[in-house]
């Protein structure tokens, strides 16, 4: 059957196309990931991600083999960047799937692309359509989970989960705080709506989406968590921590308990999208490697 092209809908959230490219993730990365970088979770935390550029998401493109998703080309949050996901048994299309990525996605001139390391096909796609690699990187890293470190919280500390008294003022505020944004938190109607938008995905189990609570009831370290019962591993994004309440075990308390519970509906490892020390010294080890392409100038 012929390959067609089309563009994503230009309907951000949860439409059609959003649930195919979930699907179509899920699908490629089941017996070998073929993209560390983009996985299921990503796409669902990028779908209401309050910094996207929801405005442009008619600029992504889909490759489709008569109704099947065949290849991808997404951003997550801003233009200027492409994460490209073809099945491998289209890998043909990975020229056409580069070109399409530097005449859409590209933003004042600039675009980054992640490609797997050691892909032939994409590598001398690349380099043709303007390309060079840089020494920036993206890593995937995997815990087993049968292998968890033990954990505890200090005294006085709690956890609290989305399925109970979650507190929409308290994540917005530990987020904020925790990737280190200058000023107070944000309380506003806009801005709280911006927050629960972002864990409005159905795909979302409550009891794995976790904080830590202070003894003065301030959420001091979050845990984002993906993961789709069946599958075998769960998915780590994001994970912050209040500047104030750092170095005392809190991240690593929030992290491992998300993991363990991820465990109890199956999972039997975790990926992260990051290799920081932190993440390698709770378990995590690297497994998948990317290298950030841009164009020459």
């Amino acid at each position: 059957m012929k390959i067609t092209f089309r563009n994503y809908s230009l309907e951000p959230f949860f439409t059609d196309d959003y649930r195919k490219v979930r699907e179509f993730l899920i699908r490629v990365n089941q017996d070998r990931i073929i993209n560390s970088r983009m996985l299921w979770g990503a796409w669902e935390w990028a779908t209401t991600h309050g910094w996207r550029d929801h405005g442009n998401v008619g600029k992504m493109g889909l490759w489709e083999d008569g109704d099947k998703l065949v290849a991808v080309a997404l951003y997550e949050c801003p233009l200027g960047e492409g994460f490209l996901i073809v099945d491998e048994e289209y890998s043909h299309l990975k020229t056409e799937v580069v070109v399409y990525a530097k005449d859409a996605l590209i933003k004042d001139g600039k675009l980054r692309l992640s490609l797997p390391d050691g892909d032939l096909e994409y590598t001398r796609a690349a380099r043709s359509a303007g390309f060079r690699p840089t020494s920036q990187r993206d890593c995937a890293c995997i815990l087993d989970i049968n292998e968890l470190q033990s954990y505890s919280l200090p005294e006085g500390y709690s956890f609290v989960d989305m399925s109970e008294n979650w507190n929409w003022q308290q994540y917005s505020r530990v987020l904020w705080r925790g990737f280190n944004s200058e000023g107070r938190p944000p309380h506003d109607d806009s801005h709280i709506s911006m927050c629960k938008r972002g864990l409005s995905s159905p795909m979302i189990i409550p009891e794995v989406v976790m904080s830590v609570v202070a003894p003065d009831g301030n959420y001091v370290s979050h845990c984002g968590m993906w993961y789709r019962p069946g599958d075998s591993y769960c998915y780590v994004e994001p994970v912050a921590t209040d500047p104030d309440y750092r170095k005392i075990g809190l991240g690593k308390a929030v992290v491992l308990e998300a993991i363990r519970r991820c465990g109890k509906f199956g999972a039997r490892q975790a990926i992260v999208g990051s290799e920081q020390q932190f993440y390698f010294n709770i378990g995590f080890y690297p497994t998948h490697y990317l290298t950030h392409w841009e164009l020459i100038p």
